[in-house]
């Protein structure tokens, strides 16, 4: 099978397309014949080394979408031929054919295409669960979605919309904020703006929002402590640098920064998570929007797109 392989770490041009062996399912797994592939920031850090040793060479990847190729013995969710999304995968998913534990691929409804599907593992997953398992989010609540419209934060938006969140969103073109308008954000800012921190505690009253969800804390996180409310929690979600704060902007608030971290959560989480999730699809309430799409040959352009600022929605790539 066709494969996007990495020999050594290094900038985009070290993602090669080869022929590879075909995976074989054992027990509990399940093979893919992949359709579209999911590109994550993520996968641009651990291709340049940023996460550390990685045995070479290796597939990036770990969301994908497409039609069950053969399942191992004990395999019970799903069967060949069915239409699925991989939200985890074994032997990467940048490939013809991508390996999973069964209890990783999930039922893609017939309404949503494969490159949809392929944008639902980690910034879906990542929204989730920086809203609800680590900000404990409820309904009522206020939360800022910070650069809400790259893929995890579209995610965060259609997830506060199904909780009943009043949702501040920031979005740094016109065609960003007309995107964040149509997909429900109630409160929709420009941060290039110098005066987007003022604006938003303007419009909360000076009370403050309950929850940041934060894509760039190394820019953002010293102007987010002071426009929580009391209790109030940012959600570290990406950082690409240091950034000095002034602790005491957490004192008087008594209000928390947490770190999230997808691998944290616990296989409970991962299921109930999944749970919703599809049931979101099948109901049309989450509706993955996609940005850009490139063929698997040009995984490195798609590497470089994926962190480029101002794109809209996710980045997939297509295997034919």
């Amino acid at each position: 099978m066709k494969s996007i392989q990495v020999h050594q770490f290094g900038d985009p041009s070290v993602l090669k397309l080869e022929d590879v062996p075909d995976p074989v399912p054992q027990s509990g797994q399940v093979v893919v014949s992949v359709r579209a592939v999911g590109v994550n920031p993520v996968e641009t850090y651990i291709r340049s080394g940023k996460y550390g040793p990685k045995p070479f060479p290796f597939c990036p990847g770990n969301d994908a979408a497409g039609i069950v190729h053969s399942i191992g013995p004990n395999v019970t969710r799903v069967k060949p031929g069915d239409r699925v999304y991989v939200a985890g995968s074994l032997s990467g998913t940048y490939a013809a054919l991508t390996l999973a534990d069964q209890s990783k691929v999930h039922p893609l409804p017939d309404h949503v295409s494969f490159q949809q599907g392929a944008a639902i593992g980690v910034p879906y997953d990542t929204a989730f669960h920086a809203l609800f398992h680590r900000g404990h989010a409820h309904y009522g609540e206020s939360v800022l979605i910070h650069g809400a419209t790259g893929g995890v934060g579209l995610a965060a938006v259609q997830l506060s919309k199904s909780a009943g969140l009043q949702i501040f969103a920031t979005g740094g073109s016109n065609k960003g904020r007309e995107l964040l308008k149509q997909q429900g954000a109630h409160h929709i800012f420009d941060h290039h703006s110098p005066t987007y921190t003022q604006d938003i505690l303007t419009k909360t009253n000076h009370q403050g929002v309950n929850l940041i969800l934060e894509m760039l804390a190394n820019i953002n996180l010293a102007k987010d402590l002071p426009m929580l409310s009391k209790n109030g929690r940012v959600m570290v979600i990406g950082s690409r640098g240091e950034v000095a704060i002034n602790p005491r902007d957490t004192m008087a608030k008594e209000s928390d920064i947490r770190g999230v971290m997808l691998a944290g959560a616990t296989e409970d989480q991962y299921a109930a998570m999944h749970q919703t999730i599809v049931t979101g699809l099948e109901n049309r309430i989450l509706t993955p929007i996609i940005a850009q799409e490139f063929p698997l040959s040009d995984a490195p352009q798609a590497h470089e797109a994926v962190l480029a600022p101002n794109h809209l929605g996710k980045i997939v790539l297509l295997v034919t």
